[in-house]
């Protein structure tokens, strides 16, 4: 499979962008890899990138995007933090993907048993690890459906936390970033979430 260039990625539309990301994923979850020449596409992206998408998703060591969606080597910008949380240096990385580097995608990409979100509902206190993961607490506001056992123990409670983190990040980078939000509006990106399930490897959308 070759890299993209300019004019292959330009033709794309934001819905054939995320048809190409369920695809890879479907590639990944039945074990069948695309085949690329690695050093290939080292030499092709060598003077130029073009992206087809932005991908937020955690620090966990099982996340990779290029992986779970079987994507190589300039097809995708990653975005990666713990809890797959926004914050400004991250929304100004989106808003130079999709608008000056012309990417057609933002995922928010969270995933099961995610340990930033179980740090979250435990309250968890360290260092600047706290900063962090104050980001996540509005989540947890959301979750009104569980009355006890408000914690990391509680896994119904902590997928449902991990689930409303995905949906107030998509959220937020609408409410955060008029660039994107007119972008959108005007069909030339689309923002979705989703989530990956470290079981299965399948990731679900939420469109």
């Amino acid at each position: 499979m070759r890299t993209h260039t300019k004019e292959t990625r330009d033709k794309l539309t934001p819905d054939r962008t995320l048809d190409i990301l369920k695809e890879g994923n479907e590639r990944f979850v039945n074990n069948i890899k695309s085949h690329r020449n690695l050093l290939e596409q080292v030499n092709e992206t060598s003077t130029g990138q073009f992206p087809f998408a932005a991908i937020l998703s955690c620090i966990d060591s099982r996340t990779s995007a290029e992986l779970i969606f079987d994507q190589g080597l300039g097809d995708i910008f990653s975005i990666r933090i713990a809890g797959n949380i926004l914050n400004e240096d991250i929304l100004g990385s989106m808003e130079f993907a999709c608008k000056i580097a012309g990417s057609k995608l933002i995922v928010v990409l969270g995933h099961t048993n995610c340990g930033a979100i179980e740090g979250a509902c435990n309250n968890v206190v360290l260092g600047h690890v706290t900063t962090l993961l104050n980001k996540i607490k509005p989540a947890i506001e959301m979750e009104t459906k569980t009355i006890a056992e408000r914690n990391g123990k509680n896994l119904p409670f902590v997928q449902n936390v991990t689930v409303n983190n995905v949906f107030n990040v998509v959220q937020k980078i609408k409410e955060q970033s008029s660039i994107l939000k007119e972008m959108e509006q005007s069909n030339q990106i689309r923002i979705v979430g989703g989530l990956h399930d470290l079981e299965t490897g399948r990731v679900v959308f939420y469109e």
